[in-house]
């Protein structure tokens, strides 16, 4: 049964396009892992697993997927009296993440993501658009997300380096969905050198589970994952009402 189709932050990097390529690659498994789950968009389109498991290095995302999970009321109630304005956008942007309480923080990064243009993680400004409403509707904020509450209650929430996260969870019954920063864009927040897409090819092949990842179609990654069971997906992306497409890469270890 599917509870949640949309991921509650915008994301850069979202995978709710290519998801109709990975959704029916999946294997039978019985634990379910994103160790780079970003907004979460194949967890919350897929039909639940038995366990799941979402681990993500960013601090802030990961404590608004735990807020979400055990302080919903709590969390709804920081948005009674306000606006969507850019002047707040900023005033938020501006405020030091020490000086708030964890569900403050959670609201600030809601507020701030949601409102970020192209779901960028960092260096992000205020989105806006002349073609459609604003996706941040203050009035709906419970409604959109006590789906999402009720998913993340039966989910463990991780807050580990990616490969800490496989190391821990590599069962044979393990199905590990890896979707990390695409190589040579921005926007991430966090440097993920070609290095480590090596590393993670290495873990593809010597783990227990199953794995499919998910990355950019350049040399560097189809050299990186030379070996391993590639395919090409097409993917329209928009940006700015732009439609770009791409091709991309899903890579299998089965």
């Amino acid at each position: 049964m599917k509870e949640q189709s949309l991921p509650i932050v915008p994301w850069i990097g979202g995978k709710r396009r290519l998801a109709k390529h990975i959704l029916p690659l999946f294997p039978a498994h019985t634990c379910y892992v994103e160790p780079f789950c970003g907004a979460a968009a194949l967890y919350f389109l897929k039909t639940p697993s038995k366990t799941e498991v979402i681990n993500d290095i960013n601090g802030e995302l990961v404590n608004l997927y735990r807020v979400v999970k055990h302080h919903l009321e709590e969390f709804v109630r920081q948005f009674k009296w306000a606006l969507v304005s850019r002047q707040i956008y900023k005033w938020l942007q501006d405020t030091p993440e020490e000086t708030l309480t964890d569900i403050q923080r959670a609201a600030r990064f809601y507020y701030l993501q949601k409102q970020a243009f192209g779901g960028k993680v960092a260096d992000h400004s205020f989105g806006t658009s002349t073609t459609s409403a604003p996706r941040f509707n203050l009035l709906r904020i419970e409604e959109e997300l006590s789906m999402a509450h009720l998913r993340l209650s039966r989910t463990l929430i991780e807050h580990l380096d990616w490969h800490q996260c496989i190391e821990r969870y590599d069962r044979p019954h393990t199905l590990f969905y890896c979707d990390p920063p695409y190589w040579g864009t921005e926007g991430y927040g966090v440097d993920f050198p070609i290095g480590n897409y090596i590393h993670m090819s290495e873990l593809a092949r010597s783990i227990k589970g199953k794995m499919i990842i998910s990355v950019n179609d350049i040399p560097e990654m189809r050299q990186a994952f030379k070996g391993l069971n590639i395919q090409t997906v097409c993917i329209n992306y928009s940006l700015s009402g732009k439609s770009s497409p791409r091709q991309e890469l899903v890579i299998c270890n089965f």
